[in-house]
Formats: C-alpha cells, sequence, structure tokens
C-alpha cells in the first residue's frame, strides 16, 4: 500500500488530469486549466480553451500597457507642460524593473522545473535573428554608454535621470538578450498564463520603447538641419534638459556624434526583440508532434551561385560609392542638386532589377513541382506578417511624395526622379513580399539534398585516391634518402636536391586542391537544375540589394527629409511625422527580406 501511495504522489498536480488512454510517454504532459473552464468534461477540450483564455488575458495586459505608455509618450509631444520626458523614463523604468524580475525568474525557476521543456521549435529563433539579437543589443549597449557620458558632461544642467535611464536600459538588453539567445525556441509546458503575461508585459516594454525612440529621433535628424525649433518644441518650462549646448571640448562631440550615428540601431532591436518574443508567446503550451519534424535540415552552402553573388557585390560597391558622396557633401552647408541625383539615380537603376529578379521568381514557383507546407509554423506566420506590415512604411511614404510632386511640379529633373523612385519602390516591395511568402510556403528539395550527399561522396572518393599518389612519392623520396653516400657535399647536395622535391610537390598539392575545389564547385552548379539554379540566383542577389539599401538610410542617408520638395508641400511638423513612422519600418523589412530571402535560398 505504501508504494501504491508513493507512485500515487510522485506526478504533480497538472499531470493528473491526463486522460486514460493517453500513451505512456504523455504521463510528462501539462494541460493548461483555467477556471472559467473547470466544469469541461474533455481534457483536450479544457486545454484548448484555457489557452485561449490565457492568450486572451495577456494580450489585453499588453495592450493596456501599450496604450497607457502611448499617452504618456503622446502627451510629452503635444503637451509637454504637465508630462516632461522624465515622466516617460521613469514609467518605462518601472516596467522594465517588472519586465527583468520576471526574465530573471523564468531562467532560474520556470525553465528548470521538472518536465518545464519537452518540446524546442526547430523554426524559432533562426541564427540569423539570434545574431541580430545580439549585433543591435551591442551597439544599443553603447548608444546608452554614450547618452551616459554625454549626460555625465553636461551633469550641470541635466537630470539625473538622464543617467538613471540609460544604465536600467544596458542592464535590461544584457539580460533580455541573454534570455532570447538561450530560450527563443522553448515550447513552455508549465507556468501557461504566469508566462503569456510576462512575455506579453515585455512585448509592450519593447514597443513602448521602439515608440519613444521613433518620436525623440526627431531631435537626432534636426541637429542636422534645424536644431533650435526641435528644442523649442520639446523643452517645457522648468526642464533644462534640452536647453543645454554641448561645449566645444572632443569628448562631448564625440559622445554626441557616436549617439546620433548609433540610434536607429536602438529601434530595429526593440522590433527584433518584439518578433521573437511574440513567436516565444505562441509557443507556451504548444505541444509538436515529432512525426512533422524533418530529419534533413538544410544548411547555408555557397554552391550552386555564380552570376547573383557578382550582380549583388557590384550593386553594394556602387552602393557604398554612392552613400559615401552624398553623405560627404549632404552633410555640408548647402546640400548639392546633383547629389540628389546621383543618391535617386542609382535607386532607379536598381529597384527594377530587384522587381524582375522577383518575378521570375515567382515564376519559377508556379513552374516547379515542389508541395506546399501545411503544417503550422507560428514562426512563418509571423514572418509574413512582419513583411507585410513592415512595407507599409515605404509604400505609405511613396503614396505621400507621389501626391505631393505631382501636384507641384513633375517635369523638373529631380521631381521626376523622385517620382520615379517612389513607384518603382512600389512595385519591388509587392514583388518581393511575394516571391518570399510563395517561397517561405515551399517545402524544401529532397532529391536535391541526397545529390548533394551524393556529389559529397564522390569528392571524397577522388580525395581518397590522391593521398595514394603522395605516397607513392613519399616511398620513392624514402628510397633515394636511404642510399647514403660517402662523402659530406653529395649529403648536402641531396638535401638541397630533396628540399627542391619538396617545393614542387608542395606547389603541386596545392594545384591539385585549388582544382579539386573549382571542380567540385562547377560540379554542385551544374548538377542543379536550373530552376534550382536561378532561385538561388536571385535569392543572393536579392539579399546583397537588401543589405545595401539597409545600410544606407541606417547610418544617415535620409533624402526623402532633406531634399525639402515633400517637406514645403505637407509642412515641417506632419511629414516629420510621416518619415519618422515609415522610415524605421522601412529599415526594418530590409532587414527582415534578408532573413526570408535567406530562408527561400536555403531551401532551393
Amino acid at each position: 500500500m505504501s508504494d501504491k501511495k508513493a507512485s500515487r504522489q510522485k506526478p504533480c498536480h497538472h499531470c493528473k488530469s491526463r486522460p486514460a488512454s493517453a500513451p505512456a510517454d504523455t504521463s510528462t504532459i501539462h494541460y493548461e486549466k483555467f477556471w472559467l473552464y473547470r466544469h469541461c468534461s474533455s481534457v483536450q477540450q479544457r486545454d484548448r480553451q484555457a489557452q485561449k483564455a490565457g492568450q486572451l488575458f495577456s494580450g489585453l495586459l499588453a495592450m493596456n500597457v501599450v496604450f497607457l505608455g502611448s499617452a504618456f509618450i503622446s502627451s510629452v509631444i503635444f503637451n509637454h507642460v504637465a508630462i516632461t520626458l522624465a515622466d516617460v523614463w521613469i514609467l518605462l523604468s518601472i516596467l522594465k524593473v517588472l519586465c527583468l524580475s520576471w526574465i530573471i525568474y523564468y531562467l532560474l525557476g520556470t525553465s528548470r522545473q521538472p518536465h518545464a521543456v519537452l518540446y524546442r521549435d526547430s523554426h524559432a529563433g533562426p541564427i540569423w535573428i539570434r545574431g541580430s539579437v545580439l549585433l543591435f543589443g551591442s551597439f544599443s549597449i553603447l548608444l546608452n554608454v554614450f547618452h551616459i557620458g554625454y549626460s555625465a558632461v553636461l551633469i550641470q544642467c541635466k537630470s539625473r535621470v538622464e543617467i538613471v535611464f540609460p544604465s536600467i536600459e544596458i542592464l535590461f538588453i544584457c539580460t533580455q538578450a541573454f534570455f532570447l539567445w538561450r530560450h527563443s525556441k522553448d515550447c513552455i509546458q508549465v507556468q501557461h498564463n504566469f508566462t503569456r503575461c510576462g512575455l506579453m508585459l515585455t512585448i509592450a516594454t519593447n514597443l513602448l520603447l521602439w515608440l519613444l525612440a521613433v518620436t525623440n529621433d526627431t531631435i537626432h535628424m534636426e541637429i542636422e538641419s534645424q536644431l533650435r525649433m526641435v528644442e523649442q518644441r520639446f523643452a517645457a518650462p522648468g526642464n533644462e534638459t534640452t536647453s543645454c549646448t554641448c561645449p566645444n571640448t572632443t569628448i562631448c562631440k564625440v559622445f554626441q556624434k557616436g549617439y546620433i550615428l548609433l540610434y536607429p540601431f536602438n529601434t530595429e532591436y526593440c522590433l527584433v526583440c518584439c518578433s521573437v518574443l511574440y513567436v516565444m508567446w505562441k509557443n507556451v503550451g504548444r505541444r509538436i508532434n515529432h512525426h512533422h519534424v524533418p530529419h534533413i535540415k538544410p544548411k547555408f552552402k555557397l554552391q550552386g551561385v555564380v552570376f547573383g553573388p557578382l550582380l549583388g557585390a557590384t550593386a553594394v560597391i556602387i552602393g557604398i560609392c554612392v552613400f559615401m558622396m552624398y553623405q560627404i557633401q549632404a552633410t555640408g552647408s548647402a546640400a548639392n542638386r546633383q547629389v540628389f541625383v546621383m543618391y535617386y539615380s542609382y535607386y532607379i537603376v536598381l529597384l527594377p532589377l530587384m522587381s524582375v529578379g522577383a518575378v521570375i521568381g515567382t515564376i519559377i514557383h508556379a513552374l516547379e513541382k515542389r508541395e506546399l507546407d501545411t503544417l503550422k509554423n507560428p514562426t512563418r506566420s509571423l514572418d509574413v506578417i512582419l513583411l507585410m506590415g513592415a512595407a507599409l512604411g515605404q509604400i505609405g511614404m511613396s503614396y505621400f511624395s507621389i501626391v505631393a510632386l505631382v501636384a507641384t511640379d513633375p517635369r523638373d529633373l529631380l521631381n521626376s526622379l523622385i517620382l520615379s523612385y517612389s513607384v518603382l519602390l512600389i512595385f519591388q516591395n509587392i514583388t518581393q513580399n511575394v516571391f518570399i511568402i510563395d517561397g517561405l510556403h515551399r517545402q524544401p528539395s529532397v532529391a536535391e539534398t541526397e545529390a548533394r550527399h551524393t556529389g559529397h561522396a564522390r569528392q571524397h572518393a577522388v580525395a581518397s585516391e590522391l593521398p595514394g599518389e603522395e605516397e607513392n612519392t613519399t616511398s620513392s623520396k624514402q628510397e633515394h634518402t636511404r642510399v647514403s653516400p660517402d662523402r659530406e657535399e653529395e649529403i648536402e647536395e641531396e638535401q638541397n636536391h630533396e628540399a627542391c622535391d619538396q617545393r614542387r610537390v608542395s606547389m603541386l598539392e596545392l594545384g591539385q586542391e585549388i582544382r579539386k575545389v573549382s571542380l567540385s564547385y562547377i560540379h554542385s552548379y551544374s548538377h542543379l537544375s536550373w530552376k534550382r539554379r536561378a532561385l538561388r540566383e536571385i535569392s543572393f542577389f536579392l539579399v546583397l540589394c537588401n543589405i545595401i539599401l539597409w545600410i544606407m538610410p541606417t547610418f544617415g542617408a535620409h533624402p526623402v527629409f532633406e531634399n525639402g520638395l515633400e517637406k514645403s508641400f505637407y509642412g515641417y511638423s506632419t511629414w516629420f511625422a510621416i518619415v519618422n513612422f515609415g522610415l524605421p519600418l522601412g529599415v526594418f523589412y530590409r532587414m527582415h527580406s534578408v532573413g526570408g530571402l535567406l530562408e527561400v535560398y536555403i531551401t532551393a
């Protein structure tokens, strides 16, 4: 009897509600419970209803936090007398402390419970996403270091909150980056509702940090054009944080320029973290069927592409040259009109090439015989939503520019270039989204992976034959060295001849290795079908093009505001608000497109 009682006490209270017909390996499953659905007869039905209720209540929590923070941030912009920027920082600091407490509890408590992480989503948190979190997180930490240094230099007219807030931000970024790197694939099976609320609170905090960065980024873009106007806009009576001017010292200028240069990375970091946290929120309580997990996971290999890297590298090199010339001339005392002509001309040449490539890739997707992947995949669903949502930033700004230019003077050279650029940008975003989304829903080609394995086997067979020849040469050398001459001069001559022979053999080996690598690359390139080859070429070309189109606006090229055409048509405040909301979304779209195109390249 004591053994029976002990065996009954081992499972936790979550495991007691499992069905009797469940297999033996389901004894560790923790079914969800919710007080509204405690009278459901079926355990599976109660679990599904509890999961929906938990998602609903955690979503309501995030919505209320976002609305509260948005009201605070909007009050700073429109009624800065009652609510100051320091009040917003205090609210966000409280939210970050709450998020830090939950993350530490998850790392030390929830994730270490028995049977807490029974499943891991292989699609969630790919290496490029986690690498982006670390990269942008590192730049955001450096940004806050510059912020602390800038505030410390002007400590006589700065508030102490401006030093405390970046310090808490550094701790929050470090803890969150470690949490996402280690646990982005978790499908947590315990403390479902508490974990959902913690994830949603963290998502809401990152969204508010992004919103504050977008609205506060006006100050830093204004430094180049109308600094005094922005200072008067955000200054409040009795608040001296914006009335300080940087003295003519090197250290202050370094902190100020570094802060302005690194500011866009903070917005990207917040958006990337929100996407990863949302996938984790969707995976709470999710039970993955192991039969649906693919056994062969394709990896990134630079094989089967020749023209895509060449054309993409050419676009990147030309884009860097255009960007450097633009930065040198546009940041001067008076921006030259030819700089804008050169900048928009580069886009007008590149965007049609990208659009044609995306259209050809979509047609190839329609011609090939790969089946669609219809399995449930929260990561892919989020990728589609983010691609469509982030593209609205550039598409929205383009339509505003089209209306302004058509209504003014579309026959002017610069106006016609901007008009063509806006139309081509809309078309390029649409065609690229169709190509990426269609490629993400395709199953990877198994035949190509098998052929790749056979190709590697042949290469190893060829490589195994080459050492035999080397052994023959070395054995012949040993036979020569065994014959020992009587004189020392002959020994020295033999050693010299032997050294020369070794050099010749090493050169021959190097030539054989280069030939072997080139032959294997040509073999892998020719072995692919023309559809696979074309998809890889197009995907790699679009990856490099999106990288250069991400670099240019991220590091300060903002001609949509600096040319002054749309600003004079809509007014300063309206156009600045449009740019501030559309430009960060456009930068995020380019970065997220790179990840989607890499997935298409790998599965092809």
